[in-house]
């Protein structure tokens, strides 16, 4: 009889013990518990078109990066790859930053540009050129589409004449 009466108060116990810790549970304040929601900040819808600059035909699989830069730092990287019309949408960059846009294809000079994100709403259409002839010094070069700054004028052209006496002559 005493381990019965025992028994019963013991159940009697735990059952008002578990009703009282879950009301406490219900007082308590749910916004200092767990992690703090931080609402993100408004993003822009960035839509990339890459495109051979001579025939106008999008180019399929071409890697579009974006890096966000903070200052003077890259903040990390965002690759996605077009599709068969040349198109890529990206919406995740907040409004207010500024991206470092790299467009690298295969056969096709790499792009790259800096550009702020100002709108909701960006359409970019990227012409990728084919790579041009590497440059020699060996050849003769227009200076104007040299693209060089200090180079020297070219030599003017002259006739062939014969070389002076105090020219070595050729074997």
């Amino acid at each position: 009889m005493f381990r019965l009466s025992l028994l019963r108060l013991s159940v009697l116990m735990a059952g008002s013990a578990l009703a009282f810790s879950s009301l406490h549970a219900g007082a308590q304040d749910n916004q200092r518990r767990g992690r703090k929601y931080k609402v993100p900040p408004p993003s822009s819808r960035i839509e990339v078109t890459v495109i051979r600059d001579g025939s106008g035909k999008p180019i399929e699989h071409a890697a579009v990066i974006f890096h966000p830069i903070e200052g003077d730092r890259d903040r990390g990287v965002m690759e996605l790859k077009t599709n068969e019309e040349g198109k890529t949408v990206i919406d995740v960059i907040p409004i207010g930053d500024t991206v470092r846009l790299q467009v690298i294809a295969k056969g096709f000079q790499t792009y790259g540009k800096d550009f702020k994100v100002d709108k909701d709403t960006l359409t970019m259409e990227i012409r990728m050129k084919r790579p041009g002839e590497q440059y020699s010094i060996y050849k003769e070069h227009d200076n104007a589409n040299s693209g060089a700054k200090d180079a020297a004028p070219a030599k003017p052209n002259q006739p062939d004449s014969p070389p002076s006496p105090s020219q070595p002559q050729p074997n």
